[in-house]
């Protein structure tokens, strides 16, 4: 149910009365519209929190390292100690090109383990992916933290900080991070990195290149390479782009593209057996929202609107089915939708905020079903199309805009995943009410950040 296993495991469509249908060969095309009816509910939530909704203080309140904290965090445990810290970071930026420039890494006190980069070149905002996460990379049983600083991924020493490695890179390829396991060695010992939008890279943890793919398929990069094993064998491939990349890099298959280029991609596990395996995407400039079969043929595709970031999991609990929840941007303020899709496409609900890019689905209550929570406002919405509550995080960046980060998390080490909202200043821990377990539970920390910028 938590989204950290449906992004890694499973993931749209939408449907009502102004739809245009085209039906060829099989495949759906739909057209969509705003005016679309949904299933449930279209709720509008972009005023003042209603007075009757609870407010949910913080249980931890953690103030970054105002030399080296950024709004960039990810969380797990680096010292060994079997609690959670976090680390943030900055980065550089010049041209749309960046790399990350600091890192600190605290315990929930605020106490600063380490400190690592150099604070004067670096932004505290983002808009895009930082480079800089939290993984066991040589199998050790303890967390590093990788970076990737201009022209190296660095490997920190998650206790200390010191560096361990450094692995030298083209110029550029510090976009992101994403770890893989590409020589079926049972863990992911491999790192793929990456330029803006045109190369990836994949090196082994030794430091060894394997291979580079530049304009994969013919069309530009993700966001960040997406790796998911659709054949079973052992081996991650890689959705790169409109690509699908074989674990040696070589393209297996180059799926439909309806333009721009793959804002995100998610492995969807929509029945028991090996041919129930799909991959939802979304399409930045395309405007469009698709389901592939494993073999990247288009089993449905919505057109029309910018839909953008893709969470998966089990919103309305009478409604069998993977469930998916995508945000679409490049509104006017005040009208950024988030909308909820059954595993057909069709339209389930629609919640319109003042700025929805960024949400997660969290168990708020332990009904079993998935609540919406959105950074923008700071709201929890629930499948009856109410608010369920509020996160009562104080405005942390001096009255500076920012695009609130909101990740899920176990910070308690109770398997539970509860919330993580995140300014260029401080990050605010609200504890999950639910006891409700999750099977497996969720990972002590954060997953991987990926913001899809």
């Amino acid at each position: 149910m938590a989204d950290w296993l449906a992004n890694l495991e499973h993931g749209f469509l939408s449907a009502g009365a102004r739809l245009s249908v085209v039906v060829a060969m099989g495949v759906s095309l739909m057209t969509a519209a705003q005016t679309a009816s949904p299933r449930f509910f279209d709720l509008v939530d972009n005023g003042p929190a209603p007075a009757d909704v609870e407010k949910q203080a913080p249980w931890r309140t953690i103030a970054l390292d105002p030399e080296y904290g950024g709004l960039w965090v990810v969380a797990g445990d680096v010292d060994g100690d079997g609690e959670v810290e976090i680390v943030s970071a900055e980065n550089h930026n010049q041209g749309d090109v960046h790399y990350t420039s600091t890192a600190v890494a605290q315990k929930l006190d605020g106490t600063v383990l380490w400190r690592w980069g150099d604070p004067a070149i670096g932004r505290k905002a983002w808009h895009h992916d930082v480079a800089c996460q939290i993984h066991d990379w040589d199998g050790d049983g303890h967390n590093e933290v990788i970076v990737c600083a201009e022209k190296a991924i660095v490997v920190l020493d998650g206790k200390t900080g010191k560096e361990l490695q450094r692995i030298p890179i083209q110029k550029g390829a510090t976009d992101c991070l994403v770890f893989c396991d590409l020589r079926g060695t049972g863990h992911k010992a491999d790192v793929l990195v990456k330029d803006r939008y045109q190369q990836i890279w994949a090196y082994s943890n030794k430091g060894d290149l394997l291979w580079t793919s530049k304009k994969p398929g013919g069309s530009a990069t993700a966001h960040q390479p997406r790796p998911m094993d659709i054949d079973g064998d052992g081996k991650d491939e890689i959705m790169a782009g409109y690509a699908m990349l074989n674990a040696d890099g070589s393209v297996r298959w180059t799926a439909s593209a309806p333009g721009g280029h793959l804002d995100c991609a998610r492995l969807v596990r929509m029945g028991a057996k090996p041919d129930d395996l799909a991959i939802a995407i979304t399409c930045c400039s395309g405007n469009a929202v698709a389901l592939l079969n494993r073999a990247g043929k288009n089993i449905w595709q919505i057109k029309g609107q910018h839909y953008e970031s893709l969470d998966v999991g089990r919103v309305f609990p009478s409604i069998p089915g993977p469930q998916f929840v995508v945000d679409i941007d490049h509104q006017p303020k005040g009208k950024s939708p988030i909308v909820v899709l059954d595993s057909k496409g069709a339209l389930l609900a629609r919640i319109t905020t003042g700025y929805s890019r960024h949400h997660c689905l969290i168990d708020w209550d332990g009904d079993g079903a998935d609540e919406i929570l959105v950074g923008g406002n700071q709201a929890i919405y629930h499948h009856s199309g109410k608010r369920l509550a509020t996160l009562a995080a104080p405005e942390a960046a001096g009255g500076k805009r920012f695009e609130a980060s909101i990740l899920p998390a176990d910070m308690t080490g109770n398997g539970i995943p509860d919330a993580l909202l995140c300014s260029p200043s401080h990050v605010h821990i609200f504890r999950n009410p639910s006891a409700r377990k999750l099977t497996p539970p969720h990972p002590l920390g954060t997953v991987p950040n990926m913001t899809l910028y």
